[in-house]
């Protein structure tokens, strides 16, 4: 406010041509609509968000290979039963997801890193990964080459290949926090 009583025009501090009446509530800066992020305490500019996100990780270095062992030993574990499953794996999958991201959760107290989560996904995608080959291998080399050999060995590979996807896609959800 000017001594007039006129309101001095305010433009966001990193798009110069939007007018703006938002300011940072922590730094102060004018931002504009789409510069503000929305926190529980008020609007924030980008490098408040960053400076704040930062403070947030807080995981060990120990919790990187105690929890990808996790996953990777669960997802194997996992595997050998989706082939005798079968249809039932669409359910069982995701079920396993959420068991392996709360063991993990529960095993580094919670601790939180911004890659933690593509870890562990991708170990539980490496658990998996031994049966899915195994199936591979039985069907390319299979003594009998009948077709029904042929169709008989897919059913446990394209079961294991549910299962993973299942596996991957929940433990992916679950950990990286994201908010549908």
């Amino acid at each position: 406010m000017t001594i007039e009583g006129t309101q001095s025009k305010l433009f966001c501090y990193r798009h110069p041509d939007r007018e703006t009446l938002l300011r940072c509530n922590r730094c102060e800066k004018p931002i504009c609509t789409s510069c503000a992020t929305l926190t529980p305490t008020g609007y924030r500019c980008v490098e408040c968000v960053r400076s704040q996100q930062k403070v947030f990780d807080t995981a060990k270095w120990i919790d990187y290979p105690l929890s990808m062992l996790i996953a990777f030993v669960f997802a194997f574990i996992g595997a050998y039963f989706a082939s005798f499953l079968g249809f039932f794996t669409v359910f069982i999958g995701p079920i396993f997801g959420m068991l392996i991201a709360e063991v993990v959760r529960r095993v580094i107290n919670k601790r939180r890193s911004k890659k933690l989560f593509i870890w562990v996904t991708a170990a539980a995608i490496f658990g998996s990964l031994p049966y899915i080959l195994f199936n591979l291998f039985d069907i390319a080399f299979s003594s009998g080459s009948g077709s029904g050999m042929f169709f008989s060995g897919m059913f446990p590979l394209l079961w294991r290949g549910v299962y993973t996807f299942l596996v991957a896609s929940t433990l992916y959800y679950r950990l990286s926090g994201i908010r549908v």
